[in-house]
């Protein structure tokens, strides 16, 4: 991040301006399944189980933020519509790579990429716009939360092989940087009436439910798989990555809970500060790569 983006940030501008980045992180695919030594296996296999859904989670964000961009009048927010897509794009390509590691390993991972892309296919295909917007800030707001833990707590990108550490964090950075894109899509297309209100709440009432019903099953079927279900150790560490100390999930209930304010917005939870890593993050990826 330049100096000039930096004095922006802090110089109050009503809007972030995300930038794509093509990045490469060649994930060495014989570690995929304990590739986060501090967290152990199960919570490996948690965060695997995540990305299995993000490629077709980002393509479905990007149509929808898209279906809506010849609607935005606002240069800046079109501009940074256009950002966005090309961020998802980069996550979608990378996390590919990732899950191709995984699919090698876990019969399961293809077979429930496949359910959720039917799923989101047919949230496209039945459902009126709106809905698949709602459903897409939704879940931009899960990622923008899951981003906050990996940037806030250092205890959830040290101790991993480094290749994936850096994977996890730049997707983080990213989601964060451009968190209030689809919410500012909405609002400049939706408003912020009762309708909206009802609508954006249902939408993360229904993702949430959808979003554990999926994954749960799916997260437990590829510790079967890998042998790992009756791990006490391992569901030890788990706890404490998801629910204990270093509380993945935990730190973030309160700012989850908030989505359901009426006049919420990503941005009041403004953790801008990490923004100013991504210089630094950039550097040491070009070195891991070199």
């Amino acid at each position: 991040m330049s100096s000039a983006k930096t004095a922006a940030l802090f110089g109050g501008l009503p809007a972030i301006l995300p930038i794509r980045r093509d990045l490469k992180f060649n994930l060495p695919a014989d570690r995929i399944s304990d590739w986060h030594y501090a967290g152990g296996p199960i919570f490996t296999a948690f965060l695997n189980t995540f990305s299995i859904v993000l490629p077709i989670g980002e393509r479905f964000f990007i149509d929808s933020v898209r279906a809506y961009r010849d609607q935005i009048t606002d240069p800046e927010l079109k501009q940074a519509i256009t950002a966005f897509i090309g961020q998802e794009a980069m996550h979608g390509r990378e996390h590919e790579e990732y899950n191709n590691a995984l699919f090698a390993v876990a019969p399961v991972a293809p077979k429930f990429e496949r359910m959720v892309k039917g799923i989101l296919d047919g949230v496209t295909k039945y459902l009126p716009k709106p809905f698949g917007l709602s459903a897409t800030i939704a879940l931009e707001h899960f990622t923008a939360l899951l981003a906050d833990s990996v940037l806030r707590e250092p205890r959830l990108t040290t101790d991993v092989e480094p290749h994936y550490s850096a994977l996890w964090k730049w997707h983080a950075l990213e989601e964060t940087e451009h968190k209030a894109v689809a919410f500012d899509t909405w609002t400049a297309v939706m408003g912020c009436g009762p309708g909206a209100y009802a609508i954006r709440a249902f939408g993360m009432t229904a993702a949430t439910v959808i979003f554990w019903a999926l994954v749960i099953p799916a997260f437990l079927e590829v510790l079967r798989t890998e042998g790992k279900l009756t791990d006490v150790k391992a569901w030890r560490k788990f706890y404490t990555f998801i629910l204990g100390d270093v509380g993945l999930l935990r730190i973030q209930l309160r700012d989850y809970i908030d989505y359901y304010r009426p006049s919420f917005h990503p941005w009041d939870h403004d953790n801008r500060e990490y923004l100013l890593q991504i210089d630094a993050f950039l550097a040491e990826q070009e070195k891991l790569v070199a």
